[in-house]
């Protein structure tokens, strides 16, 4: 899925953990498509929250 490239490409970039918002304003993306890409990298284990509210991606 192209979002969920997208955002994890956004998240590398940044070398920072992210809020959603933060995520979804730099991806430019639907807020109904980012929200269901979001989710589906969560239920995968791609990002991880090491901040409360805050995401990166998952290290290795």
């Amino acid at each position: 899925m192209a979002v969920k490239d997208d955002i994890l490409s956004v998240m590398n970039k940044s070398g920072k953990p992210m809020s959603p918002g933060e995520i979804e304003k730099a991806v430019g993306a639907g807020k109904a498509d980012f929200e269901k890409a979001f989710k589906e990298l969560k239920a995968e284990g791609a990002v991880v929250s090491p901040i409360r509210c805050k995401w990166e991606p998952a290290k290795g």
